[in-house]
């Protein structure tokens, strides 16, 4: 018997207030749980015997994927190193309709952790969209995806050639 379906996908920040910000504010998404948990069932799970932590649930836009983010009060943590090429490493993929319009609402906004600006996917399963990926708070990466069927490319479709008389 193995796995049914997913159901979080989780990080730890280091001001859960400043992160639920960004993910509800800027990206979408919903909150749906806040809660401060220490000891019991989380001390044993996550295998601090002192666990205290200040967590949020946010359901991504347009889908049942909850994310969980956690700041822990005990123990205290360190910094991971959470570049895209260390092993490890993983980031969060979220899908937009217009990758152009969100970029520049998100720079009106303040946000100037992009790694890059909209970039169109020339190769592979995905070519013809768009994508890019900027930082959370914590610098966990977050690629926002515009699929292919979703791009205009403002080239008028050909005409079909009226039928020979």
């Amino acid at each position: 018997m193995g796995a049914s379906r997913l159901h979080h996908t989780g990080y730890t920040v280091s001001d859960l207030d400043r992160s639920v910000a960004f993910y509800r504010d800027l990206l979408g998404c919903e909150v749906i749980a806040t809660q401060e948990k220490q000891g019991g069932y989380l001390a044993a799970i996550v295998g601090y015997p002192d666990a205290h932590v200040r967590m949020a649930h946010l359901r991504a836009p347009g889908s049942e994927h909850v994310i969980e983010l956690f700041e822990y009060l005990s123990p205290e943590g360190k910094r991971a190193d959470v570049e895209p090429r260390n092993v490890g490493s993983s980031h969060l993929c979220f899908l937009v309709a217009n990758l152009g319009a969100l970029y520049d609402s998100l720079l009106a906004r303040g946000v100037t952790s992009f790694v890059s600006p909209p970039v169109e996917v020339d190769t592979g399963i995905n070519r013809g969209g768009l994508g890019l990926y900027l930082r959370d708070p914590d610098g966990i990466t977050i690629e926002l995806f515009q699929p292919p069927s979703a791009v205009s490319h403002d080239v008028a479709p050909e005409t079909p050639a009226p039928p020979a008389a």
